[in-house]
C-alpha cells in the first residue's frame, strides 16, 4: 500500500547502520547518542528508558516492571521477564482480614515488587557493553538540571490532577500549586536524580536493599501495605524462551505468561483461518473479524493466563491448531457473537515501548510500565520513586487463575515482540495501551502482512478495541462512519473512543539491502531516528 503524501501523517525513518524508536524525542536522542558512542542496542535501550522514567513520569518509572526480547543477528531470541511478585504476606485471606474487597490502582496492595531495575541490570549483563554509570548520564542530567514538559506529556498529565492530589507525596512531586505543569515547564526531580546516581554506583542492589528499599517499604506500610524489605531483596528477573507461531510466512515471537503475549498469537491464529487480505482494511468486515477474534482471545486470557506456576493449562495448548479451530468456528462472518464470558480487568493503562537495532544487527524490543497513569500515585518521599500498580490485576477472591498470592506474579498486559521471516530477523515491534496490546500486535501485523503497509502507515492506521465489561466497540475518530454503521448492522454496539487507542513503535529489518525502516506513533508523540 503506497503512502498518500497529500494526506497528513509522517513518513517512516530509513537508516543503514542503526535506528531507535521511542515515545519521546529526548529518549530517542539518548539512544542514538549511546549507539554513536559505540554502545549496542541493549545499552541504548537502557539509556533511553532511564530518560523516559524522568521525562514521562505518567507513563513509566523505576518503580515499575519491564519485559524485553533480544534478537541476535542470526535470529536467536532471548526473553526477559522483569515483573515483580506480590508481597509474601499478600493472600486472599489476609486481604479479607483487612477488609479489602477490591484492589484499586491507588491501593498500597496494588504495588507489587518493582522489577524494572533488576531487569535492566540482567539485560545489560547478558547483552550490554556499558555500565549504568555511563548509561544513566542523560537521565540524571534531566532529573537534576531540568527538562521541558513535552506537549503530549502535558496533555496527559492534566487528566490526572485528581489522582495526584489524592496523595500528599504525589501532589508534592507532580503538581505545581495543585495544577499539572504546562507545556514547556522546566521540571527537576532532585530525589530521583540521587536515586539514579545511587543505582549507577551500586547497581540494582542499591535499589532493592538499603536506604531506597527502606523508603519504599516505609511509604507502603504507612498506607497499610504488606511489602517488606525481604520482598524487595528477593526480586529476580527470569530469562525465558519466547513463544512462536507462524502467520502467513512470518514467525511471530511473544513472551510466555504471566504476560498476555500468547493472546496476540491466539488472535493471529484465529484470523489466519479467514480470508483477511481480500477484505477492505477499513471496512466493517475486517474490523468485525478482528474484534470477534479479540473478544474470544481475551476471554481465554482471563480464564487461563497468570503466573505460569499457577496456570491450569500449558500455554502452548492455547495456540494449538485444534483449539484455534474451535475458537474460529464460533465466529459468524455476518453476526456478532452474542455472549462471551465477562472479562474481569479494566481497560486503559500507561506504558512506554521502545525498539532499537544497532549496526551489528542486535535488536531489542523493550517495554517498561507503571500500569496506570502515574501508577499507584504513591511516591517514596526520600528516594522519589513513583510506584506502579500492577497488583490491581489480582483478584482478591480465592479460586481464580489470577487470585492474589504471596510471591505470585500477576497477569501482565505489557508485551514486547519480534518477527522473523525465513528464520532471519524481520521486525522488532510493540504496542502501548494496556489491555489493547495483544489486539494491537495483531492489528499492526495484519496491516503489514495482509495489506502491505509500511511500518509507519501500519502504526498510523485507525484502530478499534472493545470495552472489557460491556464489549461495546470503541472506534478512533478516523474510522469511517460507513464502517461504524456496518458494524452496527452486524449487531455491535459502537462508540467513539475516548481519545487515541494505544501507541506503537516498530523497526523493520532488511538484511539483504542493509536497510532499517522505523515507524513511531504520533498518538504518543513517538520519535524515531537513525544513521
Amino acid at each position: 500500500m503506497k503512502r498518500d503524501f497529500q494526506a497528513p501523517g509522517r513518513s517512516p525513518v530509513f537508516a543503514r547502520d542503526a535506528v531507535a524508536a521511542t515515545s519521546h524525542p529526548l529518549a530517542t536522542s539518548a539512544a542514538i547518542e549511546v549507539l554513536q558512542a559505540g554502545g549496542n542496542a541493549a545499552d541504548a535501550a537502557i539509556a533511553a528508558v532511564a530518560v523516559q522514567c524522568v521525562v514521562e513520569p505518567h507513563m513509566t518509572g523505576i518503580g515499575g516492571d519491564c519485559f524485553a526480547i533480544v534478537m541476535e543477528p542470526g535470529g536467536r531470541l532471548t526473553g526477559f521477564n522483569g515483573s515483580g511478585a506480590a508481597p509474601r504476606a499478600a493472600t486472599p485471606e489476609k486481604l479479607a482480614e483487612l477488609g479489602v474487597r477490591e484492589i484499586t490502582d491507588t491501593s498500597p496492595h496494588a504495588v507489587t515488587v518493582p522489577g524494572a531495575v533488576r531487569a535492566w541490570e540482567t539485560l545489560l549483563k547478558a547483552h550490554g557493553t556499558m555500565s549504568f554509570k555511563q548509561l544513566f548520564k542523560r537521565a540524571i542530567q534531566y532529573a537534576r538540571e531540568g527538562f521541558p514538559v513535552a506537549p503530549r506529556v502535558a496533555h496527559d498529565w492534566s487528566k490526572d490532577v485528581d489522582k495526584l492530589a489524592g496523595d500528599p507525596g504525589s501532589a508534592a512531586a507532580y503538581l505545581i500549586d495543585g495544577k499539572a505543569p504546562e507545556t514547556g515547564t522546566i521540571l527537576r526531580y532532585q530525589h530521583l536524580a540521587e536515586t539514579l546516581e545511587a543505582i549507577a554506583e551500586g547497581g540494582s542492589d542499591a535499589f532493592y536493599s538499603g536506604a531506597i528499599a527502606r523508603d519504599i517499604v516505609s511509604a507502603l506500610q504507612a498506607r497499610g501495605g504488606l511489602m517488606t524489605e525481604d520482598d524487595l531483596a528477593a526480586c529476580h528477573t527470569t530469562a525465558v524462551s519466547p513463544v512462536m507461531r507462524d502467520y502467513k510466512g512470518h514467525t511471530i515471537a511473544e513472551l510466555p505468561p504471566n504476560g498476555q503475549g500468547i493472546i496476540a498469537l491466539v488472535i493471529l491464529g484465529i484470523l489466519d483461518r479467514f480470508d483477511l487480505e481480500n477484505l477492505d482494511p477499513l471496512g466493517p468486515e475486517r474490523f468485525h473479524l478482528e474484534m470477534e477474534a479479540a473478544r474470544l482471545a481475551y476471554a481465554v486470557r482471563d480464564k487461563f493466563v497468570t503466573d505460569p506456576g499457577h496456570m491450569d493449562v500449558c500455554h502452548s495448548h492455547l495456540i494449538g491448531d485444534d483449539y484455534l479451530d474451535r475458537l474460529a468456528q464460533q465466529i459468524a462472518p455476518h453476526k456478532r457473537i452474542a455472549s462471551l464470558p465477562d472479562a474481569e480487568l479494566s481497560p486503559q493503562t500507561d506504558t512506554v515501548y521502545l525498539s532499537i537495532v544497532d549496526k551489528d544487527g542486535l535488536a531489542v524490543s523493550f517495554i517498561n510500565s507503571l500500569f496506570s497513569d502515574f501508577g499507584s500515585g504513591i511516591v517514596a518521599p526520600e528516594s522519589g520513586v513513583l510506584l506502579h500498580c500492577r497488583g490491581k490485576s489480582f483478584n482478591v477472591a480465592p479460586g481464580h487463575a489470577n487470585s492474589i498470592g504471596g510471591g505470585k506474579r500477576p497477569l501482565h498486559t505489557i508485551i514486547p515482540a519480534m518477527g522473523l521471516k525465513n528464520g532471519a530477523p524481520w521486525l522488532s515491534f510493540g504496542v502501548m495501551g494496556g489491555h489493547y496490546q495483544a489486539c494491537g500486535h495483531a492489528h499492526l501485523l495484519t496491516n503489514i502482512i495482509d495489506y502491505g503497509m509500511d511500518v509507519q502507515a501500519a502504526i498510523d492506521f485507525p484502530r478499534m478495541f472493545f470495552d472489557m465489561d460491556s464489549h461495546a466497540l470503541q472506534a478512533e475518530r478516523l474510522v469511517p462512519p460507513s464502517t461504524i454503521e456496518g458494524l452496527r448492522a452486524l449487531g455491535h454496539e459502537v462508540v467513539a473512543a475516548d481519545g487515541a487507542i494505544g501507541g506503537s513503535q516498530a523497526i523493520m529489518i532488511d538484511k539483504a539491502r542493509r536497510m532499517l525502516t522505523a515507524g513511531s506513533d504520533p498518538r504518543k508523540d513517538g520519535h524515531a531516528a537513525g544513521y
